[in-house]
């Protein structure tokens, strides 16, 4: 018996099915039959039951679909339309009236060329009139149709997943279950449930065949074959897949019909007087609600409410709706442009174990936590953040990244339902005006009261506040120049060099007073000279920098947190404000509960982001309340993983490298890319490891590759760039990078099997005719390469240099006639000899030369404190000498220099490229050395240096 198979099947069937409405389940239109929720009435005779379709019959599935009791055709044959007026707006969001229709689709524009129209080419009108007409795709089935097409789609009555039940009133609390919602694919990824095989075949890109039968809920997929779906999947339940836990059923959401009084009950109205009439009539009126919902409590649920700022992130926005619609029902996500989040949160106020997914800016998160202030719900649903847009500290903050990029939506829903819930202070801020204030004629710019009264982030004033008012107030009076984002920057740079160039907050502090926990420290920031005054609540300000920085060294401040209760108060110079980028900090002027700010003259003032100029006042901020946050932690092991053995196991991964310009190109097909990757070596980990230990084992591979070539499987002779980031090749139907300050959240076996990829965006592939670029040669142990081997060549570094101990155990003899040579060298370094050092070595002696405890010329020079020699050392070896360690102690030259104190030998080797992050055997960094020497403010330079070179890493990695 044939399936919808065969050239001519393939042809006609389609439409067939299409025409059959309720009875072609699984049918190119996906029956919705297959994917209304059972209720206790009976179908009643569809109007196209008398239709036949070819093939289906045979199965008897008239009959197994009648015994389900559906009523989809019953309840929609009210309320769909029976012809499509070509004028007539087409549906692009939810409908929340007392008429929407049953499974209603959401329609948004689309162009994609491989999208064929659903409702075949024999009823396709855009194949009959031979033109091109507009396409629509829906956001919650993935369909796609043409405008002129969708009259034939409610004729032969597809509809869309159903995202709300219609019953009787009478049977409003009748257990419902959701079953499939089918849909034929003539495209379709991953495997067969039942047969495990792939969908796609070869030479099919092009072909109009069905494929494919998948559900809308579950996302689960079969073959268009009998041997592979099954009439009994018709009437199975639907399990909503991987994210039940997360997803609002359709049977929780009831649409109430406004009830119509009988002539019984308005005779007894009557006999009520007017006015109590319509004392009781009208909040009755205004309690009405079209929808409604009735969960099912149960602790392993946490129904997700999603709220998406279409404005923040340009474009993002709107892709992202329709993301979550296709993930989840499209009743549970709300365009916040559309009324914003009340409707929403009061409709889903009683369900138990809520969470909000808030996607947008911080504003966006803000504008949410005030709504559940306002509809004071109890307990407060823990509110997530999906960063859109640029900022975003709370994002950062609560470990969700600092912006949205390529992250899998899919992944993004098992974040949220994994996140811990954590706590946030908010703020009052209570405004009144100064009475002691001289008196001055009032500036046109400036108001009585603040943008907000409320922030999570913080509050300033000064020369920030000023220069984010200045772009406000230009943005306001021409839009149309400031759509650009690297304009916007150019912006801000040009605004504040010209407010610094005037100087326009150097008095700052003779105008204010400021008292914290009734201490004043007006006297202090006078005396510091400060021109700006941040109170923060979290540890991140101005697009991720750490203004109160790392606080350990000092005894008289706690640690900085989000929940505890206490605001930092910090000053700002016009010197510590130009070091925050490169990980400098404020002046730290103390941690309290409340504070009084008392102004003399209007100052430039924001909160949150939202600037003023505020008119002189009295402002007291006071603790309001602690919000209930999601933080993203790191995802959940495994079973197997829970379930192994106690002792950890070790695991060996290949680590390969993929090139920028081959990822551009080939990140959409995943089996090229894994072709045009290179091995890097192989790294042996701990199963339970996250990204960052493999960073550091990938870091030692290359470090001893440049050392002493030991690793022969290895291709790439030279260090990666400092800005590579990790590949997840295994989540989503496609490459997509890793955040660098996301690393500990991910473990190494979700993202590698056997290998793991890692991208470089300063890697630059360079083939040879006839050489293949997915199998480069390898160097020879004894320092001999075959002839026209491909080779890996980053721009930013030379070519690795031959070192004196590349043959291991092999190559002994070369390892003896060193000995000589290296200790010419060391007899230099202790004579303070540099002009006898540089006749050596430009003989040719190596610089990179080891002895045997894997201590160099430069360790030596360090050991010695010569700072020419060293100085000569940095400016002729190679790069890789930087970072070479002692076998014993794992120490670096700058470790070395760090706990000798010497300053000038340590600024040498930070500025010619010298790691800040990596640890000796103790685990100490040469901050850490340089605090235990006790020279604090060579400890201060290197943290400011370490923080700076975590900067450059970052500049190039992807935030998720």
């Amino acid at each position: 018996m044939e399936r919808h198979e065969g050239d001519d099947a393939g042809a006609r069937s389609c439409p067939e099915a299409l025409q059959d409405g309720e009875d072609a389940v699984g049918s190119n239109s996906a029956s919705s039959s297959c994917s209304d929720l059972t209720s206790p009435a009976l179908p009643t005779p569809s109007p196209h039951s008398s239709k036949s379709f070819t093939g289906l019959r045979l199965f008897g599935r008239r009959k197994a679909i009648a015994k389900t009791g559906q009523q989809l055709v019953a309840q929609s044959s009210t309320t769909m339309p029976a012809k499509l007026d070509d004028n007539r707006e087409i549906s692009n969001c939810v409908d929340w009236s007392e008429n929407a229709a049953y499974g209603q689709h959401v329609w948004f524009e689309t162009s994609v060329s491989g999208d064929f129209c659903y409702v075949g080419d024999q009823h396709c009108m855009a194949k009959a009139l031979q033109k091109s007409i507009p396409r629509h795709k829906c956001a919650a089935c993935k369909i796609s149709v043409h405008s002129l097409c969708m009259e034939q789609l409610e004729k032969i009555n597809f509809k869309c997943k159903p995202s709300f039940r219609d019953p009787g009133t009478k049977f409003i609390r009748e257990p419902t279950v959701v079953r499939h919602h089918w849909v034929h694919r003539r495209h379709q990824d991953g495997k067969c449930r039942q047969c495990g095989r792939g969908f796609q075949q070869k030479f099919s890109f092009h072909s109009k065949d069905i494929v494919a039968i998948s559900c809308s809920w579950c996302k689960q997929a079969y073959h268009n074959k009998v041997t592979c779906f099954m009439l009994k999947q018709i009437d199975e339940h639907c399990s909503l897949g991987a994210h039940a836990a997360v997803i609002v059923p359709p049977t929780w959401i009831i649409r109430v019909r406004r009830v119509q009084a009988s002539l019984k009950s308005s005779k007894k109205k009557k006999r009520t007087s007017f006015k109590s009439k319509s004392i009781k009539k009208g909040p009755e009126e205004g309690r009405w609600k079209p929808f409604i919902v009735k969960p099912v409590p149960s602790q392993h649920l946490k129904p997700l409410l999603v709220f998406v700022n279409p404005k923040s992130g340009g474009n993002q926005g709107a892709k992202i709706i329709r993301s979550f619609m296709w993930y989840l029902n499209p009743r549970q996500v709300f365009d916040l442009s559309q009324g914003g989040p009340n409707e929403g949160l009061e409709m889903y106020r009683k369900v138990p174990n809520l969470r909000i997914l808030a996607c947008g800016g911080d504003g966006t998160v803000g504008w949410i936590l005030s709504a559940l202030d306002q509809l004071k719900l109890d307990p407060q649903p823990p509110v997530a953040v999906l960063p859109l847009g640029t900022g975003n500290d709370l994002a950062r903050t609560l470990n969700w990244g600092g912006g949205y990029t390529d992250e899998p939506v899919s992944k993004i829903l098992s974040h949220v339902e994994d996140g811990n819930i954590v706590q946030l202070d908010r703020w009052n801020l209570t405004v009144k005006p100064n009475a002691d204030a001289p008196q001055e004629e009032k500036d046109e710019q400036q108001t009585d009261k603040l943008s907000l009264d409320v922030f999570n982030n913080y509050f300033s004033l000064g020369f920030d506040a000023r220069v984010t008012l200045e772009f406000h107030e230009s943005r306001e009076a021409k839009p149309e120049k400031f759509n650009s984002r690297f304009r916007n920057k150019m912006f801000y740079a040009g605004t504040a060099f010209s407010d610094f160039l005037a100087g326009s907050s150097k008095d700052l502090a003779k105008h204010i007073r400021v008292v914290c926990d009734g201490t004043d420290l007006t006297g202090k920031i006078q005396e510091l000279k400060l021109q700006c005054l941040l109170f923060l609540n979290i540890p991140r300000y101005c697009a991720g920098t750490t203004p109160w920085g790392n606080t350990t060294e000092h005894r008289d401040f706690d640690p900085q947190r989000h929940d505890d209760g206490f605001l930092e108060v910090i000053g700002f110079t016009m010197t510590s404000l130009a070091t925050l980028q490169v990980g400098g900090h404020g002046e730290r002027l103390c941690q309290c509960k409340e504070a009084i700010l008392s102004t003399f003259k209007p100052i430039p003032m924001q909160v949150d982001g939202e600037p003023c100029k505020l008119a002189p006042s009295i402002i007291k901020i006071c603790l309001r309340n602690k919000a209930n946050m999601v933080q993203k932690t790191k995802r959940r092991i495994s079973l197997q993983q829970i379930n192994g053995q106690q002792s950890i196991a070790e695991k060996q991964i290949q680590v390969r490298c993929i090139s920028m310009h081959d990822y551009d190109s080939l990140h959409y097909d995943n089996d090229k890319l894994r072709e045009a990757s290179v091995p890097l070596g192989v790294i042996t980990v701990p199963v339970d490891s996250d990204l960052e230990t493999c960073r550091t084992e990938i870091q030692k591979l290359c470090d001893q590759e440049a050392t002493d070539g030991t690793n022969s499987d290895a291709v790439i002779p030279q260090k990666l760039s400092p800005k590579w980031c990790f590949l997840d090749c295994t989540t989503a139907d496609r490459f997509y990078r890793i955040d660098r300050a996301q690393e500990h959240l991910h473990y190494a076996t979700e993202m590698a099997q056997d290998e793991l990829f890692i991208l470089d965006t300063e890697l630059v592939t360079k083939e040879t005719v006839g050489t293949s670029p997915g199998m480069p040669h390898l160097m020879d142990s004894c320092g001999e390469s075959v002839d026209n081997a491909d080779q890996l060549a980053f721009p930013s570094s030379s070519s690795l240099p031959t070192t004196s101990a590349e043959g291991g155990e092999d190559n002994t003899a070369c390892s003896n006639s060193n000995e000589e040579p290296l200790q010419l060298l060391i007899d230099c370094i202790k004579g303070d000899d540099l002009e006898r050092f540089t006749e050596i070595h430009k003989v040719g002696v190596d610089l990179l030369v080891q002895d045997a405890s894997g201590c160099t010329v430069l360790h030596y020079a360090v050991s010695e404190g010569c700072k020419e020699i060293v100085k000569y050392i940095t400016d002729n070896a190679p790069p890789s000498i930087l970072d070479i360690a002692e076998k014993e102690t794992e120490e670096t030259a700058l470790h070395k220099a760090a706990s000798r104190c010497h300053r000038s030998i340590c600024y040498y080797l930070v500025e010619a490229g010298a790691s800040l992050l990596k640890t000796d055997l103790q685990g100490d960094t040469p901050k850490a050395r340089a605090e235990k020497a006790e020279d604090y403010n060579l400890a201060e330079y290197l943290e400011n240096r370490q923080h700076y070179q975590m900067i450059q890493r970052e500049d190039q990695e992807t935030a998720v």
